[in-house]
């Protein structure tokens, strides 16, 4: 039986295939609801529009659907997996609960009984073991059932053919004055806010030069500086990897900061004798804050789009946060490739809102190494 959070999916508009081959459909989050020249509010006389709100609060905004997006992409999950087993059980003339029965729960073994001792004593309970036992067996066979089914899922999910196109919201991103890496025209751009002391980011950037690697021409990595007040050194750590990139040398410098985990000044200025950029030049930089206003300014835009830690991701401008690995960014990629591959795909669902100007903004910084 689907819950209310799946029913209410339907209710949004999601398409399902009756086939194998699952495409999940929504209205994209990164167009607004309502038109730009909306009126939300009357002041004075004066009319306020979505326009407004966009252009003063959207950071606000963006965050409230991303946390939105995140309900949907659960109940998305969930809305797959029943239409999986859905199609497995017609497949096979069965029901539902006669697949899980013959093929998921057959064979699951009761615990023994020293295991279901062994559970007692750990749940702190003041009722003796024998009053409670029954519930206790039929606690573990429920966790057994859970575990089995998920395996199952899992399986047929590998052999479906599953493409899911609901995406997080998109904001513009300014990357005019950004350093990127990759071609002009790459098919999809991957904006990273971060900070050279972020634990987080220092863990994700061999993943990020793996992901670069492997997708070619086909991404473009842009990086923006989000200093975080915590880390009092990541300010001068990112004016030093601009100061390297005025000698040709960003990514290089970028990548010894995230390797060395160093980021005193002293340090700055080593590194970028390590690199054989010019000593004087880059000292002369560093102290004299050339790139402060830069940094700052990336960092002021990082807050007006309401973002709040590092790493933080725009692909093809739509946002992603939280844990993100390898997996998480291939998906990101892979996801805006297959959309744009889609053959009855929008125009605007390949290159979503900000994406052209974005695009643009690449061919401008592709000349800095």
């Amino acid at each position: 039986m689907m819950t209310a959070r799946i029913a209410g999916l339907l209710a949004l508009g999601l398409c399902l295939s009756a086939t194998t081959t699952l495409v999940v459909s929504a209205e994209e989050d990164n167009k607004k609801h309502t038109d730009s020249s909306d009126v939300v509010a009357e002041v004075g006389g004066k009319t306020l529009t979505m326009a407004d709100l966009q252009e003063k609060e959207g950071g606000k905004l963006l965050q409230a659907r991303y946390q939105f997006y995140l309900q949907q992409q659960r109940a998305v999950e969930d809305l797959i997996n029943e239409q999986l087993l859905s199609d497995e059980a017609k497949k096979k003339n069965m029901t539902q609960e006669q697949l899980l029965a013959a093929e998921v729960y057959q064979g699951i073994k009761d615990p023994t009984e020293d295991q279901l001792e062994v559970y007692y004593e750990g749940m702190d309970s003041k009722e003796p073991y024998q009053a409670v036992r029954e519930d206790v067996l039929q606690h573990i066979r429920e966790l057994r059932r859970a575990k089995a089914r998920a395996a199952y899922i899992e399986k047929l999910r590998t052999d479906a053919k599953i493409n899911v196109v609901l995406m997080p919201p998109a904001a513009d991103v300014d990357i005019l004055q950004a350093y990127s890496n990759g071609s002009k025209n790459a098919p999809v751009v991957m904006i990273e806010f971060a900070d050279y002391e972020c634990p987080y980011c220092q863990k994700v950037n061999p993943e990020i030069q793996k992901l670069k690697k492997d997708y070619g021409d086909r991404l473009a990595i842009v990086y923006k500086d989000f200093p975080l007040p915590m880390h009092h050194g990541s300010q001068k750590a990112a004016e030093a990897a601009r100061c390297a990139g005025e000698q040709g040398k960003f990514w290089e410098y970028h990548d010894v900061l995230y390797y060395s985990h160093v980021v005193d000044v002293a340090a700055l200025k080593e590194h970028a004798r390590v690199l054989k950029l010019d000593g004087d030049r880059f000292d002369n930089c560093l102290d004299s804050g050339m790139e402060t206003a830069a940094v700052k300014k990336d960092l002021e835009e990082a807050k007006s789009l309401g973002l709040s830690g590092t790493p933080s991701f725009f692909v093809n401008n739509h946002y992603f946060s939280g844990v993100i690995d390898y997996t998480a960014l291939k998906g990101m990629v892979d996801q805006q490739l297959a959309l744009q591959a889609r053959p009855h795909s929008k125009p605007d669902e390949g290159k979503q809102v900000g994406h052209a100007k974005a695009a643009d903004s690449v061919t401008t910084v592709a000349t800095k190494k």
